[in-house]
């Protein structure tokens, strides 16, 4: 006879039905940490709701869409953001370089779409499957998912993509085709964050890449606090947020 305990009961959700509390997502003992739900609804008011109490889809092409509310969280804030040495020196040559630009939203499908070919750390295929890509364009018209790009020679080199509700703001996917290329894209997104009493960018999951700019793991809790103040306020004019390339001249580095 097995000893194993039974996994916890995963709920089905309709278009009409509001998703369980976040407290109800399987444990660190389940085979899934944090999954909460499942359904097929992924459109822009689902995942609103989603991300406004710190939920997120992740699902595989065979599989319905699966809610996630891990617990630990995987946060970047803003204060703790480590510009790097030789991430500044990066900065510095290319500010030099004639065609070079950091900039948002100006190609947003086209960063999303580079990103859905990019394997996510330690996993070996994209999780971000054809409907993913679909329902984050659609939540970008809306006006609630953005981009950061680095772009060299007229060329979208490298980028990353996120959601942002008030000053909530959730990072989701990078990629990159140059050295360095998705770093300048987050350095750029913390500047911005930084210059609009932004406190933190959720990353989701533990990895070595982020943990190495200055991420670290929360308790749900913690996450939970921050994101539920964060979404009252107002969101920055992201489209034509700039650069001031001074302040990484002048910054501390590690």
């Amino acid at each position: 006879m097995s000893t194993d305990p039974p996994e916890p009961h995963l709920p089905w959700i309709e278009s009409q039905d509001p998703l369980p509390p976040v407290e109800n997502a399987w444990g660190a003992d389940s085979d899934a940490p944090g999954l909460l739900a499942a359904g097929t609804d992924l459109g822009v008011n689902r995942l609103l709701e989603a991300y406004g109490q710190g939920v997120f889809p992740w699902f595989n092409p065979d599989q319905p869409v699966l809610w996630w509310s891990p617990d630990p969280r995987m946060v970047l804030k803003i204060a703790d953001f480590k510009l790097h040495r030789s991430l500044r020196k990066t900065l510095t040559r290319y500010a030099a370089h004639p065609q070079f630009e950091l900039c948002f939203d100006r190609a947003f499908n086209q960063v999303i779409e580079a990103c859905s070919t990019s394997p996510r750390e330690g996993q070996n295929g994209t999780w971000i499957v054809p409907a993913m890509v679909e329902a984050y364009q659609a939540l970008h018209r809306a006006g609630h998912a953005h981009s950061v790009e680095t772009w060299l020679d007229g060329k979208l080199v490298a980028g990353l993509y996120f959601v942002c509700i008030g000053r909530a703001v959730f990072g989701e996917s990078m990629f990159s085709t140059v050295s360095d290329g998705s770093k300048m894209a987050l350095a750029a997104l913390v500047q911005v964050c930084e210059r609009h009493g932004i406190e933190a960018i959720d990353c989701q999951q533990n990895t070595a890449h982020l943990a190495s700019m200055g991420a670290q793991e929360m308790t749900r809790a913690e996450f939970l606090k921050i994101t539920h103040q964060a979404k009252q306020a107002a969101s920055p004019d992201w489209q034509n947020a700039a650069i001031d390339w001074d302040l990484w001249r002048n910054a501390k580095t590690t």
